[in-house]
């Protein structure tokens, strides 16, 4: 039998604050597959992600399919829009939702991995973090700050933590990311910079994956999923409208599930993709094969 067997991995899986998204499933599906799973979680959503955990209000989808119950290993603060603690400003550091956490940076995580699991703790790392401050925003409106923020939180952030995570994956490591097709392909009312910032990331993934590759034997892709209602893409304001365009154009006429992404995560993470890097992946029912709308339903 062939199976995907992660046991003995630690993963990080950066941009977990709920249930309901892409970064949870795919902390699930790594957790199926044998990994013991860390996350990294923004600052500000801290404290009601882990009361909810606490109160058990994430039990049910935390259950695997072995009867056994999900566990992190740790969940960290995290906010990639910060490479080190320096960078921090001083009136972030000391607001309500930050002054209790320190060194909430991609290096301050690194550090605290490294404290805690030793020089070398992951084997795997998985981006599930995108922001755009402007994302209502036609792009032709959008300001020079939200596009730079986009670009900033949705992008750049994974290129630093390739840069600081990747000497504390051990060798022939994984790196994942998570892209949508509006970085190729004209998708009104996906603004503020957000489409320019999935397609710098989809750049960013190949280089990555020669240097990467090179320097530490790591491999590098990204998923380009299909639209999904998780809490944050609802924040784009027609998520619906695009789930029920899309399904009705794909050549599988069904929305994809968080699973779906979550599995093809474990895939693509695992020695069974051993020859995978500086791809993207779709996970969008073949939707991004069609080159003509379907014009009637049938």
């Amino acid at each position: 039998m062939l199976a995907i067997d992660l046991r003995e991995k630690r993963v990080l899986v950066a941009g977990v604050a709920d249930d309901g998204g892409f970064g949870f499933a795919i902390a699930r599906s790594l957790a199926e597959a044998g990994a013991s799973v860390c996350v990294g979680t923004w600052p500000p959503a801290m404290k009601i992600f882990t009361t909810m955990l606490e109160r058990g209000k994430f039990d049910k989808s935390l259950v695997l399919s072995s009867g056994e119950k999900m566990a992190f290993d740790a969940i960290y603060p995290m906010d990639a829009d910060y490479d080190a603690y320096d960078e921090i400003p001083e009136e972030v550091r000391q607001s309500r939702r930050y002054r209790d956490h320190g060194d909430v940076s991609i290096a301050g995580v690194a550090d605290r991995l490294k404290s805690d699991f030793g020089e070398q703790p992951l084997d795997i790392v998985v981006h599930s973090l995108a922001n755009g401050p402007e994302v209502k925003n036609p792009l032709i409106e959008t300001s020079r700050k939200g596009y730079l923020a986009a670009i900033g939180a949705s992008a750049y952030s994974f290129t630093s933590m390739v840069q600081r995570l990747g000497p504390l994956v051990k060798p022939g490591g994984a790196f994942l990311a998570l892209t949508y097709m509006a970085s190729e392909r004209v998708v009104p009312g996906y603004g503020g910079g957000m489409s320019s910032a999935k397609a710098a990331l989809e750049s960013d993934i190949r280089v990555l994956a020669y240097e990467a590759g090179r320097r530490w034997n790591h491999r590098v892709n990204v998923i380009s999923a299909g639209p999904y209602a998780s809490r944050a893409a609802s924040a784009i304001g027609f998520i619906d409208q695009m789930i029920e365009y899309t399904t009705h154009n794909a050549p599988l006429a069904e929305p994809i599930t968080a699973a779906e992404v979550g599995n093809t995560a474990a895939f693509l993470c695992s020695p069974l993709a051993a020859g995978i890097t500086g791809t993207t992946i779709y996970v969008d029912k073949g939707y991004h094969a069609m080159g003509v709308a379907v014009d009637r339903k049938e």
